[in-house]
C-alpha cells in the first residue's frame, strides 16, 4: 500500500521514507494516509496475509500471526468471540508489532524503544528478535511478573523499571528514543495499521455483525477498528458500520467517563488489576471517542469482580485461559441490551496471565 504520514495535530505531511512515528514539527502522533483505493481480495478471514495489500509497503517476515478463530458463545446465541490469544505471544499486539518492526528494519534501526504494560513489550521484543533488533523497554514497577519473565525470556531487551504508571513510562520512552536514536515503537501509526487486520478478519468471518466489543487501554485497537471499517465502506465491502463498544475497567475508565459526561478526556490514575488496559490517559483517546460516537456505540465499564468471574467462567466453558483485560468484553456483554436480531463480537484480546 502506497502511503504518506499526516500529523493528527498540525497536519504536516511526510513521505513514507520519514523514519519516525511522531511529527518532527510538533511532536504529536501521525496517521497513515493511503494514497490508493483499498484493495481487498476474497478471504474467509483465516489468513492475516490475505490483507497484506492493505498494510504499509514493507518487506514483511510472513510469520504465522492473525487468522484467529471466531467461535460461537456457549451462553448467547447472538454473540461470537474473537480469540486473539491464539497469536504467537498470546495477544492481539502481534498484529501491530510485525508492521512496526518491519518499518524499523527498513529505516535502518538496530534497536527499538517502547513503553508498555506488558503484552506490547513482549510482542515487540519477540518480533524485533526475529529481525535481529535489540529493544529498550520502559515498564512500571507494578507490572505483571509473568509478563516481565516472558519479556526477559526473549533475550534482547534492556528493561527499565518505572516508578509510576504507563503514562509515566511513555514519557520516559519518548525521551529515551530522542536521546538514543532508537525507533520509538508502541501505540503509534504503524501499530494501528497492523491492528486493522482484526477488523478485516471479523467482517469476512461474520459480515452481519452489528456490535463490536473492544477492550480499551490506549484506544489504538479501537481507532484501528474504525479505520478499517471506513476503508471497507469506502469501496462498498460493507454497507453500514457495526456499533463500536469501548470497554474499560471501572478502576481505570477515562474514556467511558468522557462519553457518559460528554466531556474531554481526563487523566485517571489506574487502580485496576486488568493490567493490559490500565492506561490513565489513552494515546488515541480522542480518536477513540469519535469512533464510538460516529458508529452509534457506547462505553461500558466493568468491575474487578465481574472480570474475575468471567475469567473463571471462560476457562470452565471453553478450556482456554484469558487475562482479565481479555474477558472485560464478556463482562460488558451482560450490561448491553442486545436484540434477538443483533450479532455481536467480543474481542478476547489476550491470554497472558
Amino acid at each position: 500500500m502506497r502511503y504518506s504520514l499526516i500529523c493528527l495535530e498540525c497536519k504536516a505531511e511526510y513521505n513514507s521514507d520519514y523514519p519516525h512515528q511522531t511529527c518532527d514539527k510538533c511532536g504529536k502522533k501521525l496517521t497513515v494516509n493511503c494514497k490508493d483505493k483499498p484493495q481487498f481480495k476474497k478471504s474467509n478471514g483465516e489468513e492475516f496475509w490475505d490483507y497484506e495489500a492493505l498494510l504499509p509497503d514493507a518487506k514483511y517476515n510472513h510469520s504465522e500471526i492473525g487468522g484467529t478463530k471466531l467461535i460461537q458463545s456457549h451462553e448467547y446465541g447472538n454473540l461470537h468471540l474473537k480469540l486473539e490469544m491464539e497469536n504467537p505471544t498470546g495477544s492481539f499486539k502481534d498484529r501491530g508489532s510485525i508492521v512496526e518492526i518491519a518499518k524499523a528494519k527498513e529505516y535502518g534501526y538496530d534497536a527499538i524503544t517502547c513503553a508498555s504494560t506488558g503484552n506490547m513489550a513482549y510482542s515487540l521484543c519477540y518480533y524485533a528478535n526475529l529481525e535481529g533488533l535489540k529493544a529498550e523497554v520502559f515498564i512500571s514497577n507494578d507490572a505483571n511478573q509473568s509478563k516481565l519473565k516472558k519479556i526477559r525470556g526473549v533475550g534482547n531487551a534492556n528493561i527499565h523499571r518505572v516508578d509510576g504508571d504507563f503514562n509515566k513510562a511513555l514519557e520516559l520512552a519518548y525521551g529515551s528514543a530522542k536521546k538514543s536514536g532508537f525507533f520509538l515503537s508502541g501505540d503509534y501509526c504503524y501499530r494501528e495499521e497492523g491492528q486493522k487486520t482484526l477488523t478485516y478478519e471479523v467482517m469476512d468471518q461474520l459480515p452481519s455483525v452489528t456490535h463490536m466489543l473492544v477492550p480499551v487501554g490506549n484506544a489504538t485497537l479501537l481507532t484501528a477498528v474504525f479505520k478499517a471499517l471506513n476503508e471497507m465502506k469506502s469501496v462498498g465491502k460493507i454497507k453500514r458500520f457495526p456499533k463500536i463498544i469501548g470497554v474499560q475497567a471501572e478502576k481505570c475508565s477515562p474514556l467511558v467517563k468522557a462519553l457518559e459526561q460528554n466531556k474531554n478526556l481526563k487523566y485517571e490514575m489506574p487502580k485496576t488489576k486488568a493490567d493490559a488496559i490500565a492506561v490513565g490517559y489513552p494515546i488515541f483517546g480522542e480518536e477513540g471517542l469519535r469512533a464510538i460516537r460516529e458508529t452509534g456505540g457506547c462505553g461500558v465499564a466493568v468491575s474487578e469482580s465481574e472480570m474475575v468471574n468471567e475469567q473463571k467462567a471462560f476457562s470452565r466453558e471453553y478450556g482456554l485461559v484469558a487475562e482479565l483485560a481479555g474477558v472485560a468484553t464478556l463482562a460488558a456483554v451482560r450490561k448491553l441490551k442486545l436484540g434477538d436480531e443483533d450479532k455481536a463480537i467480543a474481542i478476547i484480546s489476550g491470554g497472558n496471565v
